[in-house]
């Protein structure tokens, strides 16, 4: 049997003689005191009540405060009556933790920064920034957004989202982007009891995210075009250095710009059929069931590192010259960003001395080049997505559905 009570806190009085307001929680002989952010003095405070006196001199709120406490005592009631339903043999921290976390729901903005929060602690930067990303696009649209509550983010507030961000000019896949991100956000705060599913605008009935879904063109080079890149060795420094990158990421089974960037001599692992480059994706390694990419280390690709090591200031023990410093956590994310940015620049420069005039040059493109490759050569799906790092093929389907050309071409001259 539990016992609950409303009392000033004498054990810890203020400089000013007002004590602490809390609930008393006894049960099986231990007890609980939960502050509510209330104090009073003595003579405020009517014992028998649990309750402020009611004399506006003393106490010129008292109204207000007990309404306050009157709503906290329904909180208490309607837990007890959840524990009894679930039939919840409840702890004293776990009362403590539900009747808090009960009176701190529902603020949208404070979660999202908690939760970003979370993600720059444990290192999760890329993570974070599309959540920051997303809370900044929400702020845009919804100038209230510090105040809202996440029983208002329904069906209808979301649908508006949507309109806005069209309105806006954002493609089908951009607003895919950010609502799968606050679509994850408020599945982690039913999660934590932070949110309730009574509103929930995804799911069944709700709004079909995969609807925005646009089909985007399939950046990849011709193989007259990938030969220009592969053997057309370049006078400018600058040029040639963004011309072997792009290789060794077409080499490295088109390994992104970031997994590239962070590969160090720890990723080269002596394995039975020799050296092999070893990483698992930074885009899904925290993910369960990951498996590691193994790329063997051809002549080839030998000599792109050798060339790294003897023409770029290679920097600690990186493999390929993009990081320059020593950073650590959001600022070699945000170094890693800003290289990125140049390097595309670089290849759209590469593509137009190249002649290449198809499509611009970017860091896909190796991607999408190799895996057009490997298709081309009979490569089985299978292997093109255990080389892609993708965690089921459905993804590599999608990815590959509209590569390949020849089939339908042969079908043509039949007519």
């Amino acid at each position: 049997m539990a016992t609950f009570k409303f009392l000033l806190y004498k054990s810890n009085v203020k400089r000013d003689g007002l004590y602490p307001v809390c609930l008393r929680i006894t049960k099986n002989r231990k007890l609980k005191y939960i502050s509510l952010d209330m104090y009073a003095r003595e003579d405020q405070w009517n014992e028998e009540a649990a309750r402020y006196k009611k004399d506006k001199r003393a106490t010129p709120n008292y109204e207000k405060y007990n309404a306050l406490l009157t709503h906290y005592e329904e909180r208490k009631d309607s837990l007890l009556r959840k524990f009894t339903e679930g039939r919840v043999d409840w702890t004293l921290n776990q009362f403590e933790e539900q009747f808090l976390g009960v009176s701190k729901r529902g603020k949208v903005y404070d979660y999202f920064l908690k939760h970003i929060g979370i993600l720059k602690e444990t290192n999760h930067i890329g993570n974070a920034k599309a959540y920051e990303r997303t809370l900044h696009v929400l702020g845009k649209y919804d100038k209230k957004i510090n105040e809202r509550l996440f029983q208002e983010i329904d069906l209808k507030y979301v649908n508006a989202f949507n309109v806005a961000l069209e309105k806006d000019r954002c493609c089908g896949n951009t607003r895919k982007y950010y609502l799968k991100t606050l679509r994850a956000l408020l599945n982690k705060a039913i999660k934590d009891n932070e949110a309730s599913r009574i509103t929930y605008p995804f799911g069944n009935g709700g709004f079909e995210i995969s609807s925005l879904e646009e089909e985007t063109r399939k950046r990849y080079l011709l193989s007259e075009d990938l030969t220009l890149a592969k053997n057309s060795y370049q006078d400018d420094y600058t040029m040639e250095y963004t011309r072997r990158l792009f290789l060794f990421s077409y080499y490295c089974f088109g390994i992104s710009f970031i997994d590239m960037a962070t590969l160090t001599t720890q990723n080269i692992e002596k394995l039975e059929t020799g050296e092999h480059i070893v990483y698992k994706r930074q885009k899904i390694k925290n993910q369960r069931g990951v498996k590691t990419i193994k790329i063997p280390v051809t002549e080839t690709l030998r000599e792109i590192l050798d060339w790294f090591k003897a023409n770029t200031p290679l920097v600690g023990n990186y493999l390929v010259p993009v990081i320059t410093k020593n950073y650590r956590g959001e600022q070699l994310y945000n170094h890693i960003r800003s290289r990125y940015v140049r390097y595309n620049k670089n290849l759209k420069k590469l593509g137009k001395t190249l002649g290449i005039e198809r499509l611009p040059l970017t860091s896909y493109v190796s991607r999408h080049t190799m895996a057009m490759t490997l298709q081309n050569q009979s490569v089985s799906r299978e292997v093109i997505s255990q080389v892609l790092g993708h965690t089921n093929l459905e993804t590599t389907n999608v990815y590959l559905d509209s590569f390949e050309t020849s089939v339908v071409d042969k079908v043509a001259e039949l007519l």
